[in-house]
């Protein structure tokens, strides 16, 4: 075909370049990395390549460099999960931010790390559909994010299976979110039903 050859190494060349993908790689003791296996054109291909390398081979997305080395790229999946994570974060009300001064940088990012962590978890954030989901209000005071969760509104406002089941459902949805948050390495305390957010050590 014309346009593309091999090249060593794995490497394709499509209309005199080497065209981006997914690589096998080693990291070695001395911090580099050795390229085993690539280009693969998806990620589920080089994932099930991966099964067949040695131990420790990971998988990174770019291209290789003239001295053997890839330079690291955003994949298409790192691309639309920045999409959703935006999107989600869309969901937070209009005038949250209003309660971070310039000095809260740091809780602006904690709000960022905390969503992705909820929704890499599969967790969305509450918007004002009232469909429900997470819900996070910084709170500068207490150094840290309120993370409660808000049901549908047909448990919490038409409350159509009772006050038992919107409680018990209450319960189990914000320990949820504290066990995953915890899990995910943050610090989480509770107060009240909720649970106060902040970055561990």
């Amino acid at each position: 075909m014309s346009g593309i050859g091999a090249r060593s190494g794995g490497e394709v060349l499509v209309g005199g370049g080497v065209r981006q993908g997914w690589w096998l790689v080693v990291d070695e003791v001395d911090g580099s990395e050795r390229v085993v296996a690539g280009p693969f054109g998806e990620r589920a291909e080089a994932g099930w390549a991966a099964g067949a390398q040695e131990p420790g081979t990971h998988l990174v997305h770019g291209f290789r460099r003239a001295d053997g080395g890839l330079a690291r790229r955003p994949s298409p999946q790192d691309g639309a999960w920045l999409v959703h994570l935006g999107e989600q974060l869309d969901r937070l009300p209009e005038d949250w931010d209003t309660v971070l001064s310039d000095d809260d940088a740091a809780l602006g990012t904690l709000v960022v790390e905390v969503t992705a962590a909820l929704c890499e978890a599969g967790l969305a954030l509450h918007d004002a559909t009232g469909t429900g989901g997470a819900s996070l209000l910084p709170e500068p005071a207490l150094g840290g994010i309120v993370v409660s969760w808000l049901q549908h509104d047909r448990m919490s406002v038409d409350q159509v299976h009772g006050d038992i089941a919107h409680a018990l459902v209450q319960q189990a949805m914000n320990q949820v979110l504290a066990d995953v948050l915890a899990l995910r390495g943050f610090a989480v305390d509770p107060l009240g039903g909720a649970h106060v957010v902040r970055r561990a050590g």
